[in-house]
């Protein structure tokens, strides 16, 4: 069976060996960034309010653990989507903060926010689901 895809040069390409998922969708390497389980509250919460101290950060996002946090903050810094400052005082402090990389999601962060006056709708199509499949 002959698949087809559009490369990034906009070449439709049709092809009967399989497709790697990667190349399938060429936003998927954006979703595994960006909506990963921590990362989409991590960056929300530094886009929305700024800069914070790694424990203002962990008790605003409130459900994070801290070795978990320090994880996905690690790997948006990796990514370029956070700043990690550290300040040589005494106590020593670390502040994060969304780069201008990071600060580039803020319309998808408001798209997504305008969508959520959808969630009622998909919560009634839950329970018309689960009431079929009951029914059946």
């Amino acid at each position: 069976m002959a698949s087809r895809y559009l490369e990034e040069s906009g070449a439709v390409v049709t092809t009967t060996t399989p497709i790697p998922p990667d190349q399938a969708c060429s936003v998927t390497p954006v979703v595994e960034i960006i909506f990963s389980r921590w990362t989409t509250p991590i960056l929300w919460t530094l886009n929305e309010y700024g800069r914070h101290r790694f424990v203002e950060l962990e008790r605003r996002i409130g459900t994070i653990t801290p070795k978990v946090l320090t994880q996905r903050l690690r790997q948006l810094e990796r990514d370029g989507l956070v700043v990690r400052t550290y300040h040589p005082e005494v106590p020593p402090r670390v502040e994060y903060e969304i780069s201008d990389l990071g600060r580039s999601l803020a319309p998808l962060f408001a798209v997504l926010a305008d969508w959520t006056v959808n969630l009622d709708r998909v919560e009634q199509a839950r329970a018309d689901f689960d009431a079929r499949k009951g029914a059946a």
